[in-house]
């Protein structure tokens, strides 16, 4: 029995990414590594957060792209093709809306400079606390309870 508190969690993503994540109930970050993949357990929370549209395009997001909650303790590899083979875990998907970060900024604690509010993403991968979890959960969700 795991007595750890459950823990929340934001990746970093493009949304087109993102999308096909959603429609294959997994997550994937940081290029398929699978040591972040690891501190997650199940029960934790993510949030994919998606600067762009498209990887590799300019085209910017800066929205978060998807909500749910890390399924099982399985960490998997899947061969994409004959060089990449990325790490992957199963995800329960919540229905949601996509939510522009720009409103939220200065109400979030994970960023603390509100200038450079881009730059916790860099890793790809962060732990958020329950505050800035819940009020994003509320924004995307927010068609649910309407």
């Amino acid at each position: 029995m795991n007595n750890r508190d459950t823990k929340y969690w934001i990746i970093v993503a493009s949304k087109d990414h993102v999308k096909s994540g959603i429609t294959a109930g997994i997550a994937q970050t940081c290029h398929g590594k699978a040591g972040p993949l690891k501190r997650m357990q199940k029960g934790d929370f993510i949030i994919y957060y998606s600067g762009k549209q498209t990887l590799g395009k300019p085209d910017v997001c800066h929205e978060f792209t998807a909500i749910g909650k890390v399924a099982d303790e399985a960490i998997f590899q899947f061969q994409m093709s004959e060089d990449f083979c990325p790490s992957r875990r199963n995800i329960t998907f919540f229905t949601g809306v996509d939510v522009s970060i720009l409103p939220l900024i200065h109400q979030l604690d994970f960023i603390p400079n509100k200038k450079s509010w881009g730059y916790p993403f860099r890793f790809g991968i962060l732990e958020i606390n329950k505050h800035d979890f819940s009020l994003i959960y509320s924004q995307m969700l927010q068609k649910e309870y309407a």
